[in-house]
């Protein structure tokens, strides 16, 4: 080895002790008679300090040294003077004999520091130097944090670790596919797997019973803060279990993970249904960190003469605590807030109870201070407190109303990322009609089972059809999500028929599910959690970008490495494509 230490382990107790450290210049300081270098490597910083009067040659070197210079310094651990409290090295200093540059270094285009000067675009073009800070390095040690942990957690729960492929087949169902041709067999092309969803399934029948894969997945979708075309989860898969068992074991999961990395106990995760999700926080993956739920008011405001509320599908309101007080200016903001195209809403109407226990709304003019009695009644309200209303088609007021819940939220303090509230949401429905194509789409997969209870239903009500499937929802933000899955063939053809499949495109595309079944498929489902999401939420980030080493940008490109790229005629030979008139490949 290069060094006898690293920068962020030496202590009060190493004084005397000639040590070797290797690292980066993170600054240089030159005070009259003496040269300071705070020398940096992933465990920490240690101070190198160079003096004009014992050895000036050195010094001089020294100060020619710039930011991000590549050093092996050897010397003699000292006693700081002026400690520095915030340094796990603060107390100590190495007093330099001798040092060696094994690298020089251009400036870097931005400082590496906590807070740096960098904007996103050009951290991630040198994302090399951007990883070299503090909150990026500690972010990947995180990950690889969770990802020890899970398999901790897993391998005791007696679950093997199986690689499934990543040149798969192209599947009709979910997002769109990333496509790789294949120069073997031209005209043809392999997918990058969107989820190993078949192949965990087949491991099943295999009678492997208890699979796990902290797996690379791909989709070609639009981005934002929580997505990247390529993703990694944890892929999990059980034999000869029902809902409950996988609900348990991967409660187990969570609370393993809330004790091991962030020492918090959860003695349980509640559970609710989609039903329940969607009346009281108007989406699928509430956050319950707070209360302030959905309250329709439609049999207390209809019938009144005012048009807005007797015309409405909905009328929904929520309760803000102690919020009577608001001003014209801060109501005026919440009402533009709702406007906004991707909320949705047309306007929102106010009733404030006063602390002086009079009422006032902005619809005086439509419901006296009795009718106002009995809407606070209706939402449990007291003096002091706000009453927020939407009103309009069901599905949109109940959308804009969850958007405004979550800004209350966070304007009242009341979603702090230190505060962990996990979730099951449980029976969703199994079908969705989409309106463009003309038919039934399966809400997670065409291979989730639907409830026991619902199968008759299949052909004469699909829409009531309730799934065999629970998500985990972590402070508002979907962690995962599973299901019970069909094992058997009839019940598998009837889904497939539904969904608009063919006999004819059923056994083109999953014939090859379809056949091992018939070979003794035993009862099986899981579940898939995001570990980019997951780790975003224990390092109290929105974005998954910063626990990815080498993210994608919006645009899903690599502005690193500039990908994706074209490339040449003669690749595009071998593979028997041609490129067009555009330029384009």
């Amino acid at each position: 080895m290069l060094r006898t230490n690293t920068c962020g382990e030496l202590t009060i107790k190493d004084v005397g002790k000639k040590v070797t450290l290797c690292g980066w210049v993170q600054r240089s300081r030159d005070l009259g008679g003496m040269t300071f270098i705070d020398l940096r490597d992933r465990y920490g910083i240690t101070q190198l300090v160079f003096n004009m009067e014992t050895n000036a040659a050195l010094c001089e070197q020294a100060r020619k040294l710039g930011r991000e210079f590549v050093l092996k310094a050897s010397g003699v651990v000292a006693e700081r003077s002026n400690k520095n409290a915030k340094m796990e090295t603060g107390d100590i200093e190495i007093t330099v004999e001798h040092f060696e540059v094994l690298n020089a270094s251009l400036t870097p285009p931005f400082t590496i520091e906590e807070n740096t000067d960098g904007g996103d675009d050009i951290r991630m073009k040198y994302r090399y130097l951007d990883i070299r800070r503090n909150a990026v390095k500690q972010a990947l040690e995180l990950r690889a944090r969770m990802a020890t942990e899970t398999r901790n957690y897993l391998n005791s729960q007696k679950f093997i670790e199986v690689e499934t492929p990543v040149l798969i087949k192209s599947t009709p169902e979910g997002a769109r596919d990333f496509v790789v041709p294949s120069r073997m067999n031209q005209g043809e092309f392999y997918a990058l797997p969107q989820s190993p969803q078949t192949f965990k399934q087949l491991l099943m029948v295999a009678g492997l019973d208890r699979y796990y894969q902290i797996v690379k997945c791909f989709r070609d979708e639009d981005l934002r803060a929580d997505r990247q075309p390529e993703f990694t989860q944890i892929d999990c898969e059980m034999s000869f279990v029902e809902q409950e068992d996988i609900l348990q074991t991967f409660e187990g999961l969570v609370r393993h993970f809330f004790k091991a990395v962030k020492g918090i106990d959860i003695a349980s995760v509640p559970r609710m249904t989609y039903a329940d999700a969607m009346k009281y926080y108007g989406n699928d993956k509430p956050d319950i960190r707070f209360e302030m739920k959905m309250v329709e008011m439609d049999n207390v405001v209809k019938g009144k003469n005012f048009k807005v509320f007797d015309d409405a599908e909905l009328v929904v309101a929520i309760c803000a605590k102690g919020c009577a007080e608001y001003t014209r200016k801060q109501l005026d903001e919440l009402t533009e807030f709702v406007k906004r195209p991707q909320i949705g809403a047309t306007g929102m109407v106010y009733a404030r109870w006063n602390a002086d226990g009079s009422l006032k709304s902005s619809v005086d003019k439509f419901y006296s201070a009795n009718d106002q009695k009995m809407w606070m009644e209706k939402m449990n309200a007291q003096q002091g407190d706000l009453i927020l209303i939407l009103a309009g088609e069901k599905s949109k007021t109940r959308k804009a109303m969850s958007e405004l819940r979550l800004e209350m939220g966070s304007r009242l303090g009341l979603r702090n990322k230190e505060t962990f509230a996990p979730l099951w949401v449980l029976d969703f429905p199994l079908l969705e009609w989409n309106e463009d194509s003309k038919r039934w789409h399966a809400m997670h997969h065409p291979f989730t089972s639907p409830k026991p209870e619902d199968i008759s239903l299949l052909e004469s009500n699909p829409g009531e059809v309730r799934a065999n499937a629970y998500d985990l929802v972590i402070n508002g933000v979907e962690i995962g999500g599973g299901s019970i899955r069909i094992h058997n063939k009839e019940l598998q053809k009837r889904m497939f028929s539904l969904l608009g499949f063919t006999d004819e495109d059923a056994q083109a595309q999953f014939g090859f599910l379809m056949n091992a079944f018939e070979y003794g498929a035993p009862p099986h489902g899981g579940i898939a959690l995001g570990f980019d999401r997951l780790c975003a939420m224990f390092g109290g980030s929105d974005s998954i970008r910063d626990y990815i080493a080498f993210p994608k940008n919006n645009a899903g490109r690599d502005v690193m490495i500039d990908s994706p790229s074209k490339i040449s005629d003669e690749q595009l030979k071998e593979l028997g494509i041609t490129r067009t008139d555009t330029g384009k490949n």
